[in-house]
Formats: structure tokens, C-alpha cells, sequence
């Protein structure tokens, strides 16, 4: 894969105490945005994020260029894991065909680089970032920022992404920390 067919965001450089590296990808026909992160359970930074833009290729090739630049991106930065938006709903049976494909292209690239992949529903990665899977997309990103400490609102493509890893180093069981309780009622000092 070229530079040409992603868009990055310069790296930065992990904190060495941040032991889990989680790889969030947020799928699509047109423009498929990754974001890394590095966490320990308590806190996350952000390592990197794009997106790959693929929308002038013809379609049998932009399956191709996803493949590549997912499996570029596990080489050069090794995640641990990585989690990808499930497929829910659609209305249009074409467009939710090639969603599916690319969500298969994306898969197979994770797969090849093996690391465990993690299938999450937007609503649940709404519902872990923002606090509310009704969440609208401005939202995500200004939470995103937030949760990462990020100098500037990361594009829609890419906050997605970086949701999709924070949302999975929520549900990891952290043995550095005791879970919070559900409510008062489980409570126990």
C-alpha cells in the first residue's frame, strides 16, 4: 500500500508503562478508518490512526488496497488485538454485500497478522465511550478527544476507530484494577 491510498496521522510515541496494544477499525466500502491505541486497563493513548480511502478504485480492487493497508498497518505496529465494528442493519442488500466484504478483507488482514480479532456493535461501543448507545457521531469524537487527551477532534472515519479499541480496552478484564460496581446495591469495600 502507497501513502497515497491512506491518510495518517503522525504517530506518537506510546508510553512504556501502557502494556496492550489494541488496533480499532471502523469498516467501509469507500473510507476505512484505523486507530491504535496503547493501554494498561486505567488509561489509553492514542499510538496512531487514519484512514484508507478507497471510494475511486473499481470495487474488486478496493477490496485489495483494504486488505493491504490493514495487514501494513499490524506489521509496523504489532497490535495485540484488534476490534472491528459489527455489520447490524441495512436497508440497501448491495451496499450492506459490500460492507460485508470489505468487513471480510479487513478481517482476513487481522487474521493474517495473527491477532485476536473482536467484533463489536456500534451501539455498544457508543454506550462504552460516550455512555449512551443513541450517541450521535460528534459526540463520539469529542469523547474520543477527551478519553485520549488529543490535542484536536480526530475525523469522523478515525474517532470511529479509536472508539471501537477504547470500547474493547473497556471490556478487557484488567486484573490491575477491580471492575466498579454495577450499583450501590453490589457495592462491597
Amino acid at each position: 500500500m502507497t501513502l497515497l491510498a491512506a491518510e495518517r496521522t503522525k504517530p506518537i510515541l506510546p508510553q512504556p508503562q501502557l502494556r496492550h496494544r489494541i488496533l480499532g477499525i471502523d469498516p467501509g466500502s469507500r473510507t476505512t478508518g484505523f486507530g491504535i491505541i496503547d493501554t494498561d486497563g486505567r488509561r489509553s493513548v492514542r499510538v496512531a490512526g487514519g484512514c484508507i480511502r478507497v471510494d475511486h478504485l473499481p470495487w474488486p480492487r478496493r477490496l485489495g488496497v483494504l486488505f493491504d493497508g490493514i495487514a501494513q498497518v499490524v506489521e509496523e505496529y504489532r497490535p495485540h488485538e484488534m476490534a472491528v465494528e459489527q455489520l447490524i442493519f441495512a436497508r440497501d442488500v448491495t451496499a450492506a454485500l459490500k460492507l460485508g466484504q470489505a468487513r471480510g478483507a479487513v478481517l482476513c488482514a487481522g487474521l493474517k497478522g495473527d491477532i485476536q480479532v473482536h467484533e463489536y456493535s456500534p451501539k455498544s461501543v457508543k454506550l462504552a465511550v460516550v455512555g449512551t448507545g443513541s450517541a450521535e457521531k460528534a459526540q463520539v469524537q469529542h469523547m474520543v478527544r477527551l478519553l485520549l487527551s488529543l490535542a484536536e477532534t480526530p475525523p469522523e472515519d478515525e474517532a470511529d476507530a479509536l472508539a471501537l479499541a477504547l470500547c474493547h480496552a473497556h471490556s478487557m478484564g484488567i486484573p490491575a484494577r477491580r471492575r466498579a460496581t454495577a450499583s450501590w446495591r453490589d457495592f462491597r469495600p
